[in-house]
């Protein structure tokens, strides 16, 4: 398995997984026989480790990899080139 989850994404992955757990967990220990705590669980406990192992097989299988998403190296246009850019409304003065 190669990484395909960049490190921020996997920081959030862990800590909204984790969330997701707790509450889960409490919730179950009150109510064992539903199913939306249960279902909670296994999506948070899945998301705890893609986090961990830093490998989504969702990503994989769109050919995303989130760690160069957010690269700096990227060269984004700056929000004046982006004004620059808009055509002109032609209005009346």
């Amino acid at each position: 398995m190669r990484k395909n989850v960049g490190t921020l994404d996997a920081i959030m992955r862990i800590t909204c997984g984790l969330t997701g757990l707790a509450w889960g967990t409490s919730k179950m220990s009150r109510h064992y026989d539903r199913t939306m705590p249960m279902l909670v669980s296994i999506y948070s406990a899945m998301k705890v480790a893609e986090g961990i192992t830093r490998y989504c097989p969702i990503l994989d299988m769109l050919n995303v990899n989130s760690e160069k998403l957010l690269s700096r190296n990227d060269s984004f246009p700056s929000s004046d080139e982006n004004v620059q850019a808009l055509p002109s409304h032609g209005g009346t003065k």
